[in-house]
């Protein structure tokens, strides 16, 4: 089998929840791989996140240099070129750099490339067998692709379940000198950050976020009332924000913020990939829409098909009658 690496993405000195993600993925294409980190960047930073990466994988590959102190897709497909061995596979995040990067990648690897995988059902002789999802999500294509070569596949974030942490046991081996300079034709400006909103729903372990399925901005205090009842904070999907029934702020997803909750209730959210894409951390998501078929409920640890303009009120009275009978 060939050796399956994963190009890890971090920020701020903390590796993004998709790095144990990746491992259980590598795992689902081959049960007995051991496959390993690939991290670029510069600085002390990098050191930390490497030795945390070693609780996931057996070997961490450091890749320093200044010129990806800011993470260019460019400049990153250039050292990754230089290091990954042929016939390699290479598993990145589906999301803003593991999107960029990985087509030219594949490109320069020769590689197939498969994108937005949500499962993975293994090597069968010479082709990968994946899922991936149509239609926002409302139907399922089971695809297979040619990898006699090598593969290049992006990881839908929250797809895999990864596996518990083992004692920090891996290895962290210095790659930085395989990779020589590093030019691009675009270069790093600077960050804007947004605008902080009345309310920071990443601060918030429990979000009652809304969607299209509230219908209208009126409809917005039922979930304030539930949201209110619960301690909890009202966050929503982009159907919401673009309509200005809730400020740009509280939108969760690829374009909104990102949130990292114990408990999310999805309340007439259909589960976009680009919505889903904004939550970390694997919690708890209970789903409440009309629409059995919704994708939200493929990823919902309690699913409920209601019209939640009736269920959230009932929810938000019994939550009261509950707290009146703990205050007595």
């Amino acid at each position: 089998m060939a050796r399956i690496y994963a190009y890890i993405t971090h920020r701020g000195g903390v590796a993004d929840d998709t790095a144990a993600e990746l491992a259980a993925a590598a795992r689902k294409i081959d049960p007995t791989a051991s496959p390993t980190a690939l991290v670029t960047g510069w600085g002390t930073e990098l050191d930390g996140v490497c030795n945390a990466l070693r609780a996931s994988y057996a070997e961490v590959w450091k890749i320093a240099n200044v010129a990806l102190a800011y993470p260019n897709a460019e400049l990153i497909r250039k050292a990754l070129v230089r290091v990954v061995a042929p016939g390699g596979f290479v598993l990145a995040p589906h999301e803003h750099l593991g999107m960029d990067l990985s087509p030219g990648l594949s490109i320069q690897l020769s590689a197939a490339y498969v994108s937005d995988v949500v499962g993975i059902a293994g090597i069968e002789g010479t082709e990968l067998k994946v899922i991936r999802q149509e239609f926002g999500g409302q139907v399922s294509a089971h695809v297979r692709c040619d990898v006699s070569s090598s593969a290049v596949v992006t990881v839908r974030p929250g797809a895999f379940q990864p596996a518990a942490s083992n004692p920090a046991g891996g290895t962290v081996v210095d790659k930085s000198n395989d990779v020589g300079a590093l030019t691009a034709g675009r270069r790093y400006l600077g960050t804007l950050e947004a605008e902080a909103g009345d309310v920071d729903i990443t601060k918030h372990s429990v979000l009652v976020s809304i969607g299209r399925g509230i219908q209208e901005k009126e409809n917005v205090a039922i979930a304030q009332e539930l949201a209110d009842a619960l301690g909890a904070a009202v966050s929503c999907s982009r159907p919401v924000a673009d309509a200005k029934w809730l400020e740009k702020s509280r939108q969760v997803g690829s374009s909104g913020k990102t949130v990292k909750p114990k408990v999310y209730l999805a309340c007439g959210i259909s589960g976009a990939f680009q919505h889903l894409a904004g939550l970390k951390g694997h919690p708890f998501i209970v789903a409440i829409n009309k629409n059995p078929q919704a994708p939200i409920f493929q990823v919902a640890d309690v699913g409920i098909v209601d019209d939640l303009l009736e269920f959230l009120p009932e929810l938000t009275s019994k939550i009261r009658e509950r707290q009146e009978v703990a205050a007595k």
